[in-house]
Formats: structure tokens, sequence, C-alpha cells
């Protein structure tokens, strides 16, 4: 993802480091030819045509190199050049040929118009000119030789065209010292370890099926319940703060799709149409037409608002079979959709109610760490200018008030409402986009919604689309990988795992399960013929919160010997004790 040069503080370093990188590759393979190379999130790449596939084993030869060029402490030198100096400079560099033809003809990098003039430019280090804005650090010498790593090697279209030449890009990451990388370096090995679709099969929870398609999601057992648990919280939350629940189909007819403006907009995200008696009828792709049909079914005066419409509602959304990723990028998915239909006097109030409430739910779910972006009106809009001011004021003293740090993205609202978007950071620090309260003038127009006013006369209402969660699938992905397959105690599918020492205790056991069982606890019994440790073993490996073993004194004394996932032993607890701890964590939700 590029980066902007005033924002990113490892800007300059990172698009240095691709220069040495460039010129290390150069000296190694000298009839090489150069691409790009800028600064990413995380790092930098360059691309190379090369006369041979390069191996894993040539990142550490570039690596030593990068370094030698890094001790010789060489000056990064900017200067600017005309076209046919630029096209002397690089003659044998067809690449960039290419760029220089487009600068000077007001095209930037991508062969699109350029935004002002285009002034050609070169840095140069040591032996190696490029091509470059900049900017750079003054010397190489400021680089830490240890906080730089090569980390991957990949095919790349040049200018990201497959009829064009395929390059090799080389990935590297860059920190401001050692410890950085070591970090940085740490976190990819732990994000690893929490990959959802490893910690998915693993742990049962969910699979897809050749059989069934790309994209659609199987819940297993132990994953639906999980949600089942999340949504039966979710759902009673909405019902404290007001919401009404509503349920929808899977398709509708083209008219429907006609009148939203999602066949003229959306088609291309819209799965093919099937024929029902003659008319086109599709899958939605999106719940809100269905919640504005609930609201047209009567006459709403200005007392009947606002209407807060909640639902679980499956949509189906076609994505490039190469954007598919696990739980969280798919093709059919259930969205915690909520619409709320309000009067234009109590637009604030329900915009701090709907933050407030998405807020209280992720949080009950662990995660506590937010950032809001507050999206503007853009050029092309829909509703009156006025409209926006106040949907946009409403915004931002919502996330004001609740002393969120947000950022302003100017122009970036759709052209039918500006937005908030609720971005949550997980355990590992990784930014997930959850949920969005978002502002629409553009549905209630098409569809002409209305209220009677106190002045008896018909006004248009406001309306939010609100999406706590996001999709259920996606939330999911999140959490998986948030407590690394881990869950506390109230989501975790199974609680408790009874283990028997011996056959002769099976009945205690079962006696005990009940007993949990009938308390609310979702628990099983190790009836296998392992030894007690492999039974430990394996209820850790499937990140069981509590195992509750079972020996001749624990029988006798009403008890249990707990262990802790964490292989904490606890020792024997009488039941009773053992179920009210229990009890308790899952009541505050620890």
């Amino acid at each position: 993802m590029p980066v902007d040069p005033n924002n990113d503080p490892y800007y300059r370093l990172r698009h240095s480091l691709a220069h040495v990188m460039a010129q290390a590759v150069l000296e190694i393979f000298p009839e090489g030819k150069v691409a790009i190379g800028p600064p990413i999130e995380n790092g930098f790449y360059y691309d190379f045509d090369l006369p041979r596939a390069l191996t894993p084993d040539d990142l550490s030869t570039i690596e030593a190199g990068m370094r030698q060029i890094v001790a010789r402490d060489v000056p990064f030198l900017f200067r600017e050049v005309s076209a046919d100096e630029a096209r002397q400079l690089f003659h044998d560099q067809p690449y960039k040929l290419e760029l220089i033809d487009g600068l000077a003809q007001g095209l930037d990098e991508n062969g699109e118009t350029a935004k002002g003039d285009t002034v050609i430019s070169t840095y140069r280090q040591d032996t190696f000119e490029d091509l470059c804005r900049g900017p750079h650090l003054e010397r190489t010498g400021q680089i830490d030789p240890a906080s730089f790593k090569l980390m991957s090697i990949a095919g790349a279209y040049w200018r990201g065209d497959e009829k064009r030449p395929q390059l090799q890009r080389i990935y590297g990451t860059a920190w401001n010292d050692q410890a950085e990388l070591e970090q940085y370096l740490w976190r990819l090995e732990e994000a690893k370890k929490r990959d959802h679709r490893r910690l998915g099969k693993e742990l049962d929870l969910y699979s897809i099926s050749d059989e069934v398609g790309a994209g659609l999601i199987l819940w297993h057992p132990k994953g639906a319940m999980i949600r089942v648990i999340a949504e039966d919280f979710a759902r009673q939350a909405h019902l404290k703060a007001g919401y009404e629940w509503v349920f929808s189909p899977h398709i509708g007819r083209a008219h429907l799709w006609e009148t939203s403006g999602h066949l003229e907009f959306y088609k291309e995200s819209m799965y093919a149409p099937m024929d029902i008696d003659g008319e086109a009828y599709y899958a939605k792709p999106m719940n809100c037409p269905f919640h504005i049909q609930i609201y047209q079914t009567h006459m709403r005066s200005y007392r009947d608002l606002p209407r807060r419409y909640a639902e679980y509602g499956t949509v189906y959304r076609y994505e490039l079979s190469g954007a598919l990723h696990g739980l969280t990028r798919v093709r059919g998915f259930t969205q915690d959709d909520a619409h709320i239909f309000c009067r234009p006097d109590q637009v604030e109030e329900e915009i701090g109610r709907a933050l407030e409430f998405s807020l209280y739910v992720l949080r009950a779910f662990g995660l506590s760490d937010f950032t809001a972006y507050l999206s503007t009106r853009p050029e092309k809009y829909v509703g009156a200018p006025e409209d926006w001011e106040r949907a946009t004021a409403a915004l931002e003293r919502a996330v004001e008030t609740h002393q969120l740090p947000y950022q302003v993205d100017e122009g970036g609202g759709a052209f039918y409402g500006p937005k908030i978007d609720l971005k949550v950071y997980d355990a590992l620090g990784r930014e997930w986009q959850l949920s969005t309260i978002q502002f629409d003038f553009n549905l209630p127009e098409r569809f002409g919604l209305e209220y009677i006013g106190e002045d008896n006369q018909p006004h248009r209402p406001y309306m939010v689309h609100r999406a706590l969660m996001g999709s259920m699938e996606r939330f999911f992905g999140v959490l998986i990988e948030h407590y690394a397959g881990a869950f506390p105690l109230w989501l975790a599918p199974v609680q408790a795992v009874l283990i028997p020492i011996t056959d002769a205790q099976i009945a205690y056991a079962e006696r005990v399960r009940q007993q949990l069982v009938e308390a609310g606890l979702r628990v099983e019994v190790d009836t296998s013929r392992d030894r007690m440790q492999g039974k430990i073993r394996r209820a850790q490996l499937q990140k069981v919160p509590y195992m509750l073993i079972i020996g001749k004194k624990e029988e006798e004394a009403s008890a249990v010997a707990v262990r802790l996932r964490s292989g904490e032993d606890l020792g024997a607890i009488p039941l009773d004790a053992c179920l009210a701890r229990m009890q308790e964590e899952i009541a505050n939700r620890t």
C-alpha cells in the first residue's frame, strides 16, 4: 500500500533503502533492468527485470551488498534534469525511458494525468542514479545496518498490466533500529500463529468447500456456537437500546433494485438474475431496501420517529476470486445491519446513541482500542448542503463527545451521505474496519419516504445505516486472530472438559457434567483411553479454558482438580466453588 511522505515517519528511510537495494541488485546483475521502487506500509519494494529467477538465497547476498553500501556513508544527491538529459542518462533502461516519455507528456508514474507540473528529477547515491522525486535521507550512513531485512520475492506485471512483462519484485522491511525490526518480525510470526484460516481448521470452527463454492462459509458446530452466543448477546443489547428486530428475504424483484439504484451503480457486485414467473429477481447485496419497505407499510407521524430496525441479514456480493480471504473477504455474509429513520431534529441524538452502542458492544468482546474516520461531502453529492453540514457536524460531535481519536477524510464520503468508520486495533495492533455509521440522503428521496410533521404536512425523514460488527464472518475472523483462538470463557464453544483419571470416575464425571450443563455451562467429558496428560494436552490444543480432572479423592470430596489452559494448576476445588468461579467469569465477560 503506498504511503504519504508527509505523514509517514519512516518514508525517507524506506525510500532510501529501496534505492540502496536497487544498487546492490545491479552490482550483482549489471545487465539487469530496473522499474520502480516505492516505500510502502511497513517497508519497501523494487521491481526488476533480471537475467534469471531469484531464489530466497539471493536475498541474503543482496542484503550483504546493501550493508556495504550503507557502510560507505555516501550522500543522496538530488538534481533536476531535462527530458533529453534523462533519456541519455537511462538510455539502457527501457522501463525508465517509458516513465520519462510519460513525464515529458505531463503524465505521472501510473500513466495518468499528473496533478500540477511534472518535473523530471533524480537522486544519486554512490554509483546508482534513479528517477525520483524523493525525499530521501541525507546519507546512507544514517541507516542502521541492523534495522532492515529483505522479506520475499514475488512476480509483478509492469504497471500492473498482465499484458506487459512480468518482473521480479523484492520486498523489504525497515525500521529505526534493530529492536523495532525484531518487534515487527515477532508480530509477523505471531500473526501467522493467529491466522484464522489455520486456527479455523485446527479448532474445527468452519470450512469452505469447493463443492459449495468459493467465498461461502460452512459454520461447524463449535464456530456456530460462538456465533450464536455473539448474536444472542448483541440481539438482547439491541432490544435494550430501542431497536426492533425484523427479517427480510434473500431475493427481491429487479424493480426494487432499480429504484434503490443498485442496478445502476452496483450491478458488477451483484449476482446474475434468476427468472421467477417471468420476472427477474436478484440475490440481495444489501438489506436497506427491505427495511425501507417495512417503513413504508404505514404512514408515519413525527411522533412515531425514530424507528430503529435491526436484522442479521445475509447478503451476497460478487468478489473476484483473487480477493477472497478466509472469513474476512467472502461472497455470502451476514450483516448485523440496522437502519434508523428519524426527524432532522433527532439526528444528533441518534448518531450519539448509535456510536455509544457500537462502542459498548465491541468492548464487550474485548475490543477497546479505536480510531474513527470521518468522511465528508465529495464533489458530487445528493441532498442539500445544509443537510450535509448538519449531518457531518452531528458525526463530528459524536466522536468528540466520546473522546475518540479521529481523522477527517475530506471529500471521502459517498455521494449519498457522510459517515463514520470505526476501526479497531487487535491484540497485535493491527487495524480492522468494523463499524460504520452512514447518513443517506439518496434512498429516502428515491423511495419517497415521508412522515407527517406537527404542521400536518409531509416531510422527508433522515435515514442512517449502521453496521456494528460489519459482518458475522469478518467479525468472527477478527475475534479468532485477536484471541489467537483462546476465546474468553463466555464465548468459548467448550468451556470445560472433565477428565476422569480412570474409568471408575466416569460415572461421577457424567454427574458433574449434568450439574454444570444445568447451570448453563458447555461441558464435555473425555472418556478416551488416553492417559491423563494426553487428555490435558488435547484440551489445551483445543484451547478449552478449564480442564477439570477427577480422581478418586476428588470424587470422594465432591470436588474437581482445576487446570487452566494457560497451564496454571489451581489444585482441588469443591465443585460448587468451581462453578461459582466460572459463573462470575462469564458474567463479567473477562
